[in-house]
């Protein structure tokens, strides 16, 4: 697969040629693949949903430099929102999209090594647990909700079969980790 090389990554300081510091170079910053998960994961398109929805409490103007990057860079893509003259609707390209093994590998490690919530892993377990098959048809449904039809993804008329599984998990582990609490 010939990479392809956009303008933007010419600005940035190159250290080596290889692959792991150069994808640190582009997506190693606090803030990217956080940002990259919560409209991959939670389905968060719009700038308020990613401020106000995020676990980790990114301020609103790294948000809005780190998402200006990811459209610089390729990653995702921006669009008017026909239901909203205001809003934005963000969504996956195919580089971030190729991400999916990724956020499995580093959901698995973190599952066995960190001291992480159920809650908040339980997406990671199921992405583990079905391996490669599942990423597949996980990256062909990102595509269809985040390329072939944004704005269906976006307000929903467009779904994914395996984001709802994923998110139906996350919200059964939730509500049985609030009703254990009160």
């Amino acid at each position: 697969m010939q990479p392809v090389l956009r303008r933007e990554f010419v600005d940035i300081e190159l250290r080596s040629g290889c692959p792991i510091n150069l994808t640190m170079e582009v997506l190693g910053d606090r803030w990217s693949l956080i940002i990259i998960r919560d409209i991959m994961f939670g389905n968060r398109r719009h700038f308020r949903d990613l401020l106000t929805h995020s676990e980790e409490g990114i301020a609103s103007n790294i948000l809005a430099a780190r998402l200006k990057r990811l459209l610089s860079l390729g990653f995702i893509s921006k669009r008017d929102d026909p239901s909203h003259s205001q809003k934005a609707i963000y969504s996956l390209m195919e580089p971030a999209i190729q991400l999916v093994p990724v956020f499995a590998m580093i959901g698995a490690w973190g599952r066995r090594h960190l001291p992480v919530s159920e809650e908040l892993s339980i997406r990671a377990q199921l992405l583990e647990e079905g391996g490669p098959p599942l990423w597949d048809e996980f990256m062909e449904d990102l595509r269809q909700i985040h390329i072939v039809d944004p704005i269906g993804g976006a307000n929903g008329t467009c779904t994914s079969p395996v984001l709802a599984k994923l998110t139906a998990a996350f919200l059964e582990v939730r509500a049985r980790s609030l009703s254990q609490a009160s």
